[in-house]
């Protein structure tokens, strides 16, 4: 015979037929419902009938009296993880006391978190939902109160200094086997929530002091086989990757962080291919969405205003499409080009052009309204970025989607998240630019691709043709895009910082280019223009004069070939020369060219994190754990979808 999950009552039963057909006959009383459903109740009083309360709200009740609830239900721990939890009441209950009284409580907390690691070892599926859920509130509702003013230690209020260890083992060893297993991929989903849950209970990870035993009691194999299997990865890539990106930043200046030493060392090509996938994936559709957004604003009343006033206000309406900002990815990009040399190969690893491969798709879900956006995309993206190549299909891989990426958070720094999203893109680039591998391919003829960069909107400049765009080795669509940040953010406030990263990048391309004797052909009038500042009167007079006193040999070279092409040229009535032709001027005229010596210019000092960037790195992190906190809401941990699925316990 089956039970019904959270009916293990008659009276429960009663209570929610009873909730049921009130709802049904007031629809409109939605705030009302959510505010009784917090207070536990299935009716409200009245003149002749007392309040009804869920069957696990009377449960709940009884935990928070000081008396073991299981001595006069010896059953009671057995039946509570039969009851549909209740995570509003639940938390909202362990808000509502203060840190005395919560003490005064800790026994029967201490044995709820226990019963709920035992649970986790059960056969029934519907007992693993709601523990999982339970530790949930749990671990949220007593951080809650862990304010200076309270007194009490995390671990010892949940689970008691002499249990924690065994507690953290046993639920740690719990999780990997449920993440690891071939059951369901929606109790998968809620194990990833409750570890995204346990890790961002604090804004600084690095003082959460439970994560020792999840460094100790480590995941990191299980997360790795969710990445390299395709079905899981479609699944909970998404969340598998920005718990790692968490776990990878605790205490990562002060002690050896497992998760950081396993990820240097990654060399399967599955997983390492499956971790680029999801982050192309999850970039792929903030480019989707922005592409979107600018459509929408080039049609219509837009563009009639436009046509009407001219361009004077368009740069102002441009900064008007914005679509929030993925710091939690882009941080779990950066980790992996930064530790692990195997993974630059993925970047370059080819895919069809995400959103141009045609297949039928649902609606996608709503993107949350918060900065450092968590909710992943759509499964359904990553399903076509696993197709086979098509020739009549522009191919991309991970560095072209993170390249246009960096163009349009690149746009507007005046915003904190785009100021975070835009200076983590430069120090990532900087990262690649370091690396032999990166620039072999970055710099490969046999490697061309269009690379449409977003370009921000500007009076003197007409925005360019997708389709006439050229063919070219990837460097150039780096050089591109600093280029495209130094001549476009000539502002009041001037980004120094963001300046000198975008000019560390070129030089350390140049660099490479110099050592392995790398002609590239580029347009390199855009980056060497400052001389037109350093011939005007004005506050960069000064400045752009030491700069253009900086490419003494580069105006020496011009001054000194130019009038030999020239002459070359009347000489033997030619309009226009071959490269053949001035090469042979060149040569020609080689010997008489006198050169300032610097020494030096070929060298450079690599990035470090931890000497420069540790401030950074700490704000960004508390950032995005504030925000994946957030964005845990109670529909994404009550998981109605997966109760329907274990409904019914044979």
């Amino acid at each position: 015979m089956g039970i019904r999950a959270g009916n293990a009552s008659g009276s429960g039963s009663s209570h929610s037929s009873e909730a049921l057909s009130h709802h049904k006959k007031c629809p409109d009383s939605l705030t009302m419902a959510q505010v009784e459903k917090r207070g536990g109740l299935l009716r409200k009083s009245s003149a002749y009938k007392k309040p009804l309360k869920e069957k696990v709200v009377l449960m709940y009740d009884e935990i928070f009296m000081t008396e073991d609830p299981s001595k006069c239900s010896p059953r009671f721990w057995e039946e509570l993880f039969l009851m549909k939890v209740n995570l509003e009441y639940l938390e909202g209950k362990l808000e509502s006391l203060d840190g005395e009284e919560l003490m005064k409580i800790k026994d029967n907390i201490n044995c709820l978190f226990q019963h709920c690691i035992q649970a986790l070892g059960e056969e029934h599926p519907i007992r693993v939902v709601n523990a999982l859920q339970t530790l949930c509130a749990l671990i949220r509702g007593v951080h809650q109160k862990n304010k200076s003013t309270s007194g009490f230690d995390i671990i010892n209020m949940l689970m008691g200094f002499d249990k924690a260890e065994l507690c953290m083992k046993n639920l740690m060893e719990s999780l990997d086997s449920l993440l690891c297993a071939e059951g369901s991929e929606s109790l998968k989903s809620l194990c990833l929530k409750l570890l995204l849950c346990l890790v961002t209970v604090t804004d600084n990870i690095s003082q959460n002091t439970i994560l020792e035993y999840v460094m100790i009691n480590s995941i990191f194999e299980a997360i790795l086989q969710i990445l390299s299997h395709p079905p899981s990865r479609r699944e909970h890539g998404y969340d598998a990757v920005v718990l790692l990106a968490l776990l990878v930043n605790y205490r990562k200046y002060e002690s050896v962080n497992p998760y950081i030493v396993k990820l240097s060392i990654v060399d399967d090509e599955a997983t390492l291919n499956g971790m680029g996938l999801v982050i192309a994936q999850a970039l792929s559709e903030y480019n989707r969405q922005y592409k979107d957004k600018e459509e929408e604003h080039q049609g219509g009343f837009f563009s009639a205003l436009t046509n009407m006033v001219g361009s004077m206000f368009i740069a102002d309406a441009h900064e008007k499409i914005s679509v929030q900002t993925n710091e939690a990815i882009l941080l779990a990009l950066y980790e992996a080009v930064h530790l692990n040399r195997n993974f630059i190969t993925v970047l370059a690893q080819s895919h069809p052009e995400m959103g141009l491969v045609t297949t039928p798709v649902g609606p996608p879900p709503a993107t949350p309204a918060t900065p450092l956006g968590t909710t992943p995309p759509s499964s359904d993206v990553i399903s076509s970025v696993e197709l086979p190549l098509d020739a009549d299909v522009q191919t991309s891989n991970l560095l072209i989607t993170f390249l246009k990426y960096s163009s349009i958070v690149m746009q507007d720094t005046k915003d904190e998240h785009r100021l975070h999203s835009g200076k983590l893109c430069l120090i990532i680039l900087t990262c690649i630019a370091e690396d032999q591998y990166a620039n072999a391919f970055l710099h490969d003829d046999n490697m061309n691709f269009r690379v449409n960069l977003h370009r921000m909107p500007m009076r003197h400049r007409k925005k360019a043709a997708d389709k006439n765009l050229p063919c070219r080795p990837l460097v150039c669509a780096v050089l591109d895009l600093m280029v495209e940040f130094i001549v476009t953010h000539m502002m009041k406030e001037f980004p120094m910082d963001l300046y000198v990263r975008c000019i560390q990048v070129v030089h350390k391309l140049l660099c490479y280019q110099k050592k392995c004797r790398v002609r590239l052909h580029y347009t390199w009038r855009e980056l060497w223009s400052v001389l037109r500042l350093s011939t005007n009167a004005g506050q960069w007079k000064e400045a752009a004069s030491k700069v253009t006193h900086a490419l003494v040999n580069i105006r020496a070279i011009i001054n000194h070939f130019n009038p030999k092409i020239e002459s070359y040229a009347a000489v033997n009535h030619i309009s226009q020369l071959s490269e053949e032709q001035v090469l042979e001027v060149v040569r020609a005229n080689y010997d008489t060219l006198t050169l300032k010596l610097q020494d030096g210019l070929d060298q450079y000092e690599r990035y470090s994190e931890q000497h420069k960037e540790a401030a950074f790195f700490k704000e960004l992190v508390r950032s995005i754990s504030t925000n994946v906190r957030r964005n845990l809401a109670f529909h994404t941990l009550s998981q109605e979808v997966l109760l329907k699925e274990f409904s019914t316990i044979s």
